[in-house]
């Protein structure tokens, strides 16, 4: 049979200290007492040491009073430093939800106290042990999966796909999920795509040239490439005054096959240049339908005599109608959301000029999933094509 101990509370022990200090000597007051001389020595010792601070029991501080404010603060400052530390080496998970938490402090249990890192990362103790017991559901792991996939696609695509998009590429990694709820759980994650701007046209339509009728006609499905190639000129602002890119693009694939760069809007800079990469990087067959808008740089003899060297038809926008050239249209659309107005600052012409080379030939050309390709990149769409 286990021995039991009596147990003194803080009052008894004070008075026992005191009365140890009237007699003559520690054994007397212990035999008045009943108990062992041993405990007034103990008890004598560390009344001498922490006055009123003694006897305060197990999970207690045992302070002197007079270092007690001193004490305080070195406790407050150590509290700031584990909490620091703790948040510092945690900061990856705050915001991937309580699972990603719950395995960081399963992962720290030798270095801190759970409850203080249930505190500091503001998770439930109670919570946190029943799933340390119980685990996670499987509904709580899909979705916490789905989450994590939702943003790294939001931000791999650089936040230019909006629910649609980001639909298709789960849809590619095996959910089942609608647009409706990707709308919401982007909602929850405070994810949005950048916004579109408006910008100003910059077709010159006043002039005499060499008008084409609009065979187009606002037909932009094609069912091979080097039928239908289009083209438009826009304006980007930078540090140092304005540049021009001209573009064209075969409708079949979406793919820009020839593109210019200049700083003034003549046909020698502009359109000529433009065409001459694309039928570099696309054979121009006989009967290629070119359709543009009616602006002097395509209507000029000199344009008009290089697309009849190649047996081109013209096309063109009928006035003021930048609806018949659409595809042309949306891709500047494109450009300036994901690229020119994502700048907080204008930069020079030189990096403007090596950012647009990157995202045409790399991001849009190659990367890029296109909602006209079924969602799919111009490569992925071509050799889906056996092109």
């Amino acid at each position: 049979m286990k021995k039991k101990y009596q147990k003194y509370d803080r009052i008894y022990k004070e008075n026992a200290v005191k009365l140890s200090y009237e007699k003559n000597s520690i054994k007397e007051s212990a035999e008045e007492l009943g108990i062992r001389s041993s405990l007034i020595c103990r008890w004598r010792k560390e009344y001498e040491k922490f006055g009123a601070g003694s006897f305060l029991g197990s999970g207690y501080d045992r302070i002197h009073p007079d270092n007690k404010k001193i004490f305080d603060l070195q406790k407050k400052s150590k509290e700031s430093e584990l909490r620091y530390e703790i948040l510092k080496k945690a900061s990856f998970c705050l915001h991937q939800g309580n699972l990603v938490i719950y395995n960081f402090i399963k992962e720290n249990e030798d270095k801190y106290s759970i409850l203080k890192m249930c505190e500091i990362l503001e998770v439930g103790y109670g919570r946190y042990h029943r799933w340390k017991k119980n685990g996670i559901s499987k509904k709580k792991q899909y979705i916490f999966l789905l989450k994590k996939d939702i943003v790294t696609i939001f931000f791999r695509f650089k936040r230019h796909y909006g629910r649609n998009k980001i639909t298709d590429e789960l849809h590619k990694l095996g959910y089942k999920i609608c647009k409706e709820q990707v709308t919401i759980y982007m909602r929850k994650l405070g994810l949005k795509r950048v916004a579109r701007r408006k910008f100003k046209i910059t077709t010159n339509s006043c002039h005499n040239n060499c008008i084409a009728p609009n065979l187009l006609n606002r037909e932009f499905k094609v069912n091979a490439p080097s039928k239908v190639w289009v083209s438009d000129i826009t304006y980007i602002q930078t540090s140092r005054g304005f540049l021009y890119l001209t573009i064209i693009m075969d409708l079949y694939d979406r793919k820009i096959i020839g593109w210019s760069l200049s700083f003034s809007l003549f046909t020698r800079t502009t359109t000529l240049p433009a065409f001459e990469m694309a039928s570099a990087n696309r054979e121009a067959s006989k009967g290629l339908l070119f359709h543009s808008d009616r602006g002097v740089q395509y209507a000029n003899k000199i344009f008009v005599a290089k697309l009849d060297s190649y047996k081109c038809i013209r096309s063109m926008s009928r006035k003021g109608s930048s609806i018949d050239n659409a595809v042309a249209e949306s891709f500047f659309n494109t450009l300036k959301r994901e690229l020119i107005h994502r700048k907080n600052t204008l930069i020079s012409q030189k990096i403007m000029k090596e950012e647009i080379a990157e995202f045409i030939e790399n991001w849009y050309n190659r990367k890029r999933i296109h909602s006209a390709l079924n969602f799919k990149t111009i490569e992925q769409f071509n050799a889906a094509n056996g092109l």
